[in-house]
């Protein structure tokens, strides 16, 4: 799996011109699922994301999560997280998984994060052309695969 997280002040997502779901302070997290990914990739992931300390302390350095600021989060689908560019300038897309593998790995994740994070967390519309709004904070913009753990 595929994620770009990003500090928000705030974020929403639109599908056919209404709005699905909006936050405020906290995390815009898009999500792309593999072919190759698995119930492995969605509970370290879930872990590292509401771990990451990318919010102020009182002297301002990234040292605190999500929690600790009492902020909240967004998940989005999104496929084109796994293209590949490696030829010629189209992208490719065979490493993104099909909807019928995607979509549920995709809602366990997004339960998964809700139990680390311990409340709910909100989401786009899976599969739909969705119109996502964000103030990104910073900017913090942070890029994590589970394939490539660091």
């Amino acid at each position: 799996m595929r994620v770009l997280v990003q500090r928000v002040r705030r974020a929403a997502v639109e599908v056919a011109g209404r709005e699905r779901a909006a936050i405020g302070t906290g995390m815009l997290v898009f999500v792309g699922v593999g072919t190759e990914d698995g119930e492995e990739d969605i509970a370290w992931l879930a872990s590292k994301i509401a771990r990451l300390r990318i919010f102020d302390d009182d002297e301002g350095v990234m040292n605190r999560d999500l929690v600790q600021v009492g902020g909240e989060a967004l998940v989005v689908s999104q496929f084109t997280l796994q293209a590949s560019t490696r030829k010629g300038n189209r992208p490719s897309y065979v490493r993104a998984a099909p909807e019928p593998v995607s979509r549920p790995l995709y809602e366990r994740f997004v339960a998964a994060l809700a139990a680390a994070l311990g409340r709910p967390v909100a989401t786009g519309c899976f599969g739909a052309d969705m119109q996502v709004s964000l103030v990104n904070d910073g900017p913090v913009t942070i890029w994590i695969d589970s394939r490539a753990r660091e």
